[in-house]
């Protein structure tokens, strides 16, 4: 097991399996020393333990708990091109899409879910820049969305 993974069960959690894309698309494709995830939703065991609008049927605790998901599943579809996590270098940026109630305005602060995740298992290597975006809806009514892009050693 790599570091990266080490550091993944210290914090008592598991690097799950990559999770099938739900249409035509790759979880992650590599360009050159640049590898780039598709969105990743925030699936626990091929289900989504949470649906709706952040600040109507989520709150934002539990959308940031579910970011955090979506930054693991990134980092399994990362290790599915890459083969060891210790092979990145630094994550360079982080999108992540909130599905949000009309008033919500908190995107950031779900996203800090992931951001924090990345940052707890990559030390200096998880800082990264970011956007976070609201939007209307997400596939299959998932609170919550985000794909990361990594640099990798060769």
């Amino acid at each position: 097991m790599s570091a990266v993974e080490d550091k993944i069960a210290e914090l008592g959690l598991k690097l799950p399996q990559v999770v099938p894309p739900l249409a035509t698309y790759q979880p992650a494709v590599r360009s050159g020393r640049y590898v780039f995830t598709s969105g990743q939703l925030p699936m626990v065991d091929g289900a989504l333990p949470a649906t709706g609008k952040v600040g109507a049927e989520v709150t934002p605790e539990a959308a940031a708990e579910l970011a955090a998901t979506c930054a693991l599943n990134a980092l399994a579809a990362v290790k599915s091109v890459i083969g060891d996590l210790d092979r990145i270098e630094r994550v360079v940026k982080v999108v992540g899409f909130v599905a949000s109630a009309p008033d919500f305005t908190g995107q950031p602060g779900v996203v800090n879910g992931a951001s924090e995740l990345l940052g707890a298992v990559l030390g200096d290597k998880g800082v990264h820049a970011r956007s976070a975006v609201g939007v209307a809806v997400l596939p299959v009514d998932a609170p919550v969305e985000v794909e990361i892009q990594v640099e990798i050693a060769e």
